[in-house]
């Protein structure tokens, strides 16, 4: 058992190493951006990736208003359960965050669509949704990225062929971007973006 522990430890451990940093900057630096202009952040996934999503609208919420920093206006669009039964009841599973979406969002409002596949239907709508609506969006997936990692505009992309081990890095990227955030490091890459420089480097970033 100790050694199928440490084969854990190990492969995530590799995972880590795989990531590309400037697209983890440029996603803390368009959500600081987006925190500066009073625009929401959005955040939506599956199963643990809904865990996911809840913990780091938490973070942003929270942890990031430190130092008397303005707070993030983070929504996860995993957290309300009667909005999601219904939507699903009365249209389709695919259709519970793209709809929620529809009515809240706005142009310049961020969307941070969690997926380890990549292709999980009901965050692919979100992410037209969004894209049809002018709403940036941040992609975080495993595997090979799946069709998230293309339409996402700044894609943090964990090349492991495990749920599990993505899922770990995806917390940790979380933790980052909050960490980022609350001491103030993140800023500069946004505005770049924002002007149209190095957008088509970011676009579909990966390790």
């Amino acid at each position: 058992m100790s050694a199928a522990i440490q084969h854990y430890l190990t492969a995530v451990e590799a995972a880590q190493r795989s990531l590309d940093a400037a697209a983890i900057a440029a996603a803390a630096d368009l959500i600081a951006d987006a925190r500066e202009r009073g625009a929401t952040v959005f955040i939506c996934g599956n199963g643990g990736s809904a865990a996911t999503a809840s913990h780091f609208a938490t973070d942003l919420q929270k942890s990031t208003r430190a130092g008397g920093q303005p707070p993030v206006r983070a929504v996860a669009l995993t957290d309300n359960v009667s909005v999601l039964t219904a939507w699903a009841n009365d249209t389709e599973y695919a259709r519970v965050f793209a709809e929620p979406l529809a009515t809240f969002a706005r142009p310049g409002d961020v969307l941070i669509a969690i997926s380890a596949s990549g292709n999980s239907p009901n965050v692919l709508e979100a992410v037209a949704t969004a894209n049809a609506l002018g709403v940036t969006v941040v992609g975080l997936t495993g595997f090979d990225g799946g069709t998230l990692r293309e339409r996402a505009a700044i894609s943090v992309h964990v090349p492991v062929p495990s749920y599990e081990i993505a899922e770990d890095v995806h917390h940790m990227v979380c933790h980052i971007i909050t960490s980022l955030l609350k001491t103030g490091q993140a800023g500069a890459a946004a505005r770049r973006i924002a002007s149209g420089v190095d957008e088509g480097s970011l676009s579909g970033a990966s390790a």
